[in-house]
């Protein structure tokens, strides 16, 4: 695998600084997407290194609607708060028909966000109100940092918008806990975002999906690799031209890590 990755290294087209790490353009990476038929982004933040490897650094620095990938951000600032006890404190989801039938359930965060639950973090951010909310997103510094005057759409149609690198940036801070936000907090958070632990590595992430007024769509995945005592947060994201290209998320995004040897 190290051969592997000083292989990659080797392949590298620039280097320079951006946003005060070194941005270190991977052509490798450029394969995951074309074999999936895919225009992206892939950005993995080398924490110890404070180097970001980067596939198509223009649109990693270009902002969009984060959609559930939010979820993260809702999760903390919902505890950090009290809007909720703890992450098993069950939530109503309103009653209504949803698009998904595993919606359609009281539940607590630590199931809907596995599952993508809307509704349910909808009502995570009712009850954190929007003066709550806005005060919770400026103290996260989370991408332009702008929620509008709905409290339970702006992360899923705007004003809220994100690029690929704040992603890592914002990971990277609660990964290490120096987010502005109860240790506790920081804690459940990251440990309701594990989707796979091994001997040699965990990983952490939530998928997203935004569906705008006109194409393309977003799909985005986003989380962290922890292994040999580092921390790698990552942000992948492309544009959805079909529904299937929606399911390509997560293999893609696994694509990349594998190709910098993280996998």
């Amino acid at each position: 695998m190290k051969r592997v990755f000083t292989l990659l290294i080797a392949l590298t087209v620039s280097i320079h600084s951006f946003s005060g790490q070194t941005h270190q353009t991977v052509p490798e990476l450029e394969r995951c997407f074309k074999e999936a038929g895919i225009v992206g982004t892939f950005v993995l933040f080398d924490v110890a290194a404070n180097r970001m490897f980067v596939w198509n650094e223009a649109r990693a620095k270009k902002r969009f609607t984060p959609a559930s990938t939010f979820k993260i951000a809702n999760s903390l600032i919902g505890l950090n708060v009290g809007a909720v006890t703890d992450v098993d404190e069950v939530l109503p989801y309103g009653g209504k028909p949803q698009p998904r039938k595993e919606w359609e359930r009281d539940m607590g965060l630590r199931e809907a966000i596995k599952i993508s639950n809307v509704p349910i973090y909808q009502e995570l951010a009712r009850r954190i109100g929007i003066e709550r909310m806005r005060e919770g997103v400026r103290k996260l510094g989370y991408g332009n940092m702008e929620i509008g005057s709905t409290v339970d759409r702006f992360w899923l149609d705007g004003p809220l918008a994100i690029s690929a690198v704040e992603q890592t940036e914002f990971l990277h801070r609660l990964v290490e806990g120096s987010l502005p936000m109860d240790p506790k907090a920081l804690r459940a958070v990251k440990e309701i975002t594990l989707l796979e632990k091994t001997d040699s590595f965990e990983l952490h992430g939530k998928t997203g999906w935004f569906v705008g007024p006109t194409p393309p769509q977003i799909g985005w995945w986003v989380g962290w690799i922890e292994r040999e005592n580092n921390v790698y947060p990552f942000a992948l994201n492309f544009d959805i031209l079909s529904n299937a290209d929606a399911d390509k998320r997560i293999p893609i995004g696994r694509e990349c890590l594998k190709a910098l040897g993280k996998l």
